[in-house]
């Protein structure tokens, strides 16, 4: 059943359209993610589902209700900013509860629910410092506290990782995963990091000047990226054309040494657990490969073969031409 859909909304700002026509439908319990860069409309998007943009056409839908033009307050969903807009002067208890405090609930019951979910957060007996005295990670925490504990239909996050540094980042990736689990919520999540979508995601949709290019799961949209643009932003792909076909192959189904094209080792990157490997074909084609550190090892400037299977080679669409665009 669908919980959130979004059909045919467009936004613009003057003369710059921020969104462009978007359709988009996200499954109860999912964790959604609207991936794309800056400026490609994925924010714009969330906040229309939020309420706190109006779209110029269009309708949202939440659970099969129309909330297109119905106020933030009066739409089950709450949403979570990256710079987690915590009120200072309030322990992270009171901070968490001034929802249920607003709604009137009543202060034994707010207690029961604060510390419950405090506990679900992995912040028990947290409930009496402030936030000043609070790590980045346990700050994000507090905001998700504060945003599940009156239960809404859909959490709404605007990349709320984004400030957190790379470690403290991948460890809140497989909290607010298992956390999403747990509570059985649909998560609507926006970022422009790949790697971020790809691990927490259930679906996808790729955004790219204020239209989705492409929606599914991680491993469909990385394995058969539907255009150039999604191959090229969704990890690292090599575009070729074969007899007049222009296909993406991903860095780590390309054989070196195999028998294939003649090519020549133009340089070698260490990355970690393994090397980026550079290549140019006799041909002409630059081509990156991905290869395991405990592999043999090349040095720049080394001949090569390079190869992949058929089915490895994934074709593209062709960009839509501007008929194809005003219809």
């Amino acid at each position: 059943m669908a919980e959130v859909s979004v059909e045919g909304c467009r936004k613009a700002y003057g003369d710059v359209v921020a969104v462009d026509g978007v359709d988009l439908t996200v499954g109860a319990g999912e964790f959604f993610t609207l991936l794309g860069p800056s400026g490609s409309g994925k924010t714009t998007t969330l906040r229309m589902i939020a309420g706190f943009e109006q779209p110029d056409a269009g309708r949202i839908t939440l659970a099969g209700e129309d909330i297109t033009r119905r106020p933030p307050y009066a739409r089950d969903v709450n949403t979570v900013f990256q710079d987690y807009a915590l009120f200072p002067h309030m322990t992270v208890a009171e901070n968490v509860g001034y929802g249920l405090k607003v709604k009137g609930v009543g202060r034994a019951e707010r207690k029961r629910e604060v510390d419950q979910v405090l506990e679900m957060v992995r912040l028990g007996g947290y409930g009496k410092r402030k936030p000043v005295q609070l790590s980045g990670g346990q700050r994000q925490r507090v905001a998700l506290a504060r945003s599940i504990v009156n239960r809404p239909k859909v959490l709404l996050l605007d990349e709320p990782l984004g400030a957190l540094d790379l470690k403290l980042r991948q460890e809140m990736q497989v909290f607010l995963k298992s956390l999403q689990r747990e509570l059985g919520m649909t998560f609507l999540y926006v970022t422009h990091d790949q790697e971020e979508a790809l691990t927490m995601s259930d679906h996808l949709a790729v955004f790219n000047e204020g239209r989705i290019e492409q929606v599914g799961a991680p491993a469909e949209v990385y394995e058969r990226p539907a255009t150039e643009f999604v191959a090229g932003f969704v990890g690292t792909s090599n575009i070729v054309e074969r007899n007049g076909r222009r296909v993406s192959v991903r860095p780590e189904r390309i054989e070196l040494n195999g028998s294939g094209d003649g090519a020549t080792v133009t340089d070698v990157v260490f990355v970690g657990s393994f090397r980026r490997i550079h290549v140019e074909t006799d041909g002409g084609d630059r081509l990156t490969v991905v290869r395991p550190n405990d592999g043999p090892s090349v040095e720049p400037g080394t001949r090569v073969h390079v190869r992949w299977r058929d089915e490895d080679a994934y074709e593209l669409q062709p960009p839509a031409t501007e008929d194809q665009e005003v219809r």
